[in-house]
């Protein structure tokens, strides 16, 4: 009996630990679900912030608790400063609008023919990580240009996947520690140096320069891999927008960024690209994989909404000399469209053919009627693109344009302080250009004086504008080793246009969203006003900070210029971002007619999750 008794005791303690675990487990998923997408992104917080509290960075005496809190201190007015919590190490290349997972989490349906998983598909707020991005184990300070061309760490961006698929094609090359560049490329395995020379000398440009004297300077490198045909063209003063998706080429921008060269992550799908028309007096594309035929031929069409009068497009594919059946039947039906859209071939040779665009609209006027593709409409903005869907139609040009048969335009470097013809188009004049340009130029003297004790003549080299108006920023740079990244918000006048007839480049942008671009990719980000512009727009100035920090290299700078009550917002989340003030002044000394504003230089420190932090040698 009394064994049975004991049986039965065992049995009844079983059934409540049973039962028990039962409670527990369904506490714990019904936490889970209350707190929706929240939960996964709680765990991710909680993995890297044990990392920080294990070396001892957190910030955080309170070794016991869940997530790691940074700055938690009295401020002035009685309360606690913000802190945020650090993201799990596995999203440390997060883009939150261009996230695979979210796509995946919403069930979007989305034509995958039409590349719209490439596309931007941001989070709604409640989805977002409010956390600090981290950096990867191992990461070090990025090697300064103009090195990092050739070379990068390895452990900032620890995906060899290229190395090995383009062994062949001299992409690049592991090698110990680092990753190396050789300048080749899909089609130009020998060197993207000699590909450039081999275009001008086509084109009989003096001295197989593809800069043309200064006539040539901006360039888009649609496919672009990891950026070497857009690096070797700046030693030519051309600077190139070097565009690819985040597709199966794992990280190629995120390595083209990491070296030093202009890049930018975007992809030819159903969205006009966010540069304005005319953007760009030379297109480029090498085995870019870009099916140019589909839908009427309408992204072959939007190439030709962004070049200028008299622009070239390089294609080098093998469509251009390949004889099978197929390669010879693209080719027809893509010489057939270009015929009909008024292009010419200026030069085909090997392997590679360039088309150039008509000075004029006088081709598109006398095609008989009915040809296809037709002119678009003539209340079609072709400098309206955030968020607007292609049209397959040929955008002709401005009056001004065809009466002077092309974009007028002087040579680079003048255009640089030369006002642009369409300046015009937003009222200003001549003067109001010229002061402009003034103005800048002394607010970035004064801006270097006051980060001098920081950096050296090789510390910057990726910088951001972030309201970029005329360009006038980065036009103040121009003697610097660096290259700017001119963004005009979506909402305001359309200026980008004026940057690029500057010689500059840039893109259009949303500061209520993310950036297209991976984490850790900029020495400096400018943000004049743009704070102030966000609270107006209803946005949250929190969401903005954490995503400049997602983008700010560790040690990099942020240039805070604007009105006080800003700046002691800002000042409430220093501790929690882990930013260091650099310096602070009143910016009513610059003869400006924004008196009151605020110059505010802070620097992000240097912190980690797991693994070690290494100085660049």
């Amino acid at each position: 009996m009394r064994g049975r008794s004991d049986e039965a005791q065992k049995k009844r303690l079983v059934t409540v630990i049973v039962i028990a675990a039962l409670f527990l487990g369904v506490l714990y998923l019904y936490q889970g679900s209350s707190s929706g997408s929240e939960t996964y992104a709680t765990s991710a917080i909680e993995y890297g912030a044990k990392s920080l509290r294990k070396l001892g960075l957190s910030g955080d005496d309170d070794t016991d608790e869940t997530l790691s809190k940074f700055g938690q201190e009295d401020g002035e007015d009685g309360s606690f400063a913000k802190s945020f919590p650090v993201c799990d190490d596995r999203h440390s290349e997060l883009i939150p609008c261009l996230d695979r997972n979210l796509i995946y989490q919403t069930r979007l349906k989305l034509d995958l023919t039409l590349m719209e998983h490439y596309e931007r598909h941001c989070p709604l707020p409640e989805r977002r990580y409010n956390c600090l991005i981290p950096p990867p184990s191992g990461y070090k300070i990025p090697i300064k240009w103009p090195i990092s061309r050739d070379e990068v760490w390895k452990a900032n961006i620890p995906h060899t996947h290229l190395a090995h698929e383009k062994s062949d094609q001299n992409w690049m090359v592991v090698k110990g520690e680092k990753i190396i560049f050789p300048g080749g490329g899909t089609h130009f395995h020998y060197g993207a140096d000699k590909y450039i020379a081999s275009i001008a000398n086509m084109l009989n440009f003096s001295n197989d320069k593809l800069n043309n004297e200064g006539k040539l300077r901006t360039v888009l490198d649609v496919g672009c891999g990891v950026a070497s045909f857009g690096g070797y063209l700046l030693s030519s003063g051309i600077i190139a927008m070097s565009l690819a998706p985040n597709d199966v080429h794992q990280n190629q921008i995120q390595f083209a960024l990491e070296r030093g060269i202009p890049a930018y992550l975007g992809v030819l799908g159903t969205k006009r690209l966010p540069y304005p028309s005319r953007s760009f007096e030379f297109a480029h594309c090498s085995r870019c994989r870009i099916d140019w035929l589909q839908r009427d031929g309408i992204l072959l069409l939007e190439l030709d909404r962004l070049l200028r009068p008299g622009g070239y497009f390089a294609y080098s594919s093998p469509e251009a000399y390949a004889q099978d059946e197929e390669d010879l039947r693209i080719w027809r039906e893509m010489s057939s469209l270009v015929e009909r859209m008024c292009w010419k071939i200026a030069a085909k040779k090997n392997q590679t053919v360039v088309w150039v665009k008509p000075l004029t609209n006088d081709c598109y006027l006398q095609r008989p009627p009915g040809t296809l593709p037709p002119l678009c409409r003539s209340d079609d903005d072709p400098d309206a693109v955030w968020g607007v869907l292609m049209e397959a139609c040929i955008t002709p040009y401005s009056d001004h344009d065809h009466n002077v048969g092309g974009s007028g335009l002087a040579p680079w470097p003048s255009r640089l302080t030369s006002p642009p013809p369409r300046l015009a188009d937003f009222g200003y004049s001549d003067t109001t250009f010229a002061k402009d340009t003034e103005l800048w130029r002394n607010r970035v003297e004064s801006y270097w004086k006051l980060l001098s004790p920081k950096i050296e003549s090789d510390t910057l080299r990726n910088l951001m504008d972030m309201k970029a108006n005329l360009g006038s920023f980065a036009a103040a740079l121009k003697e610097k080793d660096v290259w700017v990244m001119n963004v005009v918000p979506e909402d305001g006048p359309n200026t980008l246009k004026l940057i690029y007839d500057r010689g500059l480049i840039g893109t259009i942008h949303n500061w209520c969203e993310a950036f297209s671009t991976y984490p850790r990719t900029y020495d400096l980000l400018h943000a004049w006003t743009v704070l102030s512009d966000i609270e107006r727009k209803g946005c949250s100035t929190e969401d903005l900070l954490l995503e400049m920090d997602r983008i700010l290299r560790p040690t990099g700078f942020i240039i805070f210029r604007d009105k006080q009550s800003v700046i002691d917002h800002v000042k409430k989340y220093l501790s929690a971002l882990r930013w260091e003030v650099v310096a602070a002044t009143n910016a009513s000394s610059d003869t400006d007619r924004d008196g009151d504003d605020v110059v505010f230089i802070v620097q992000k420190k240097i912190w980690l999750t797991s693994g070690s932090f290494g100085e660049s040698k």
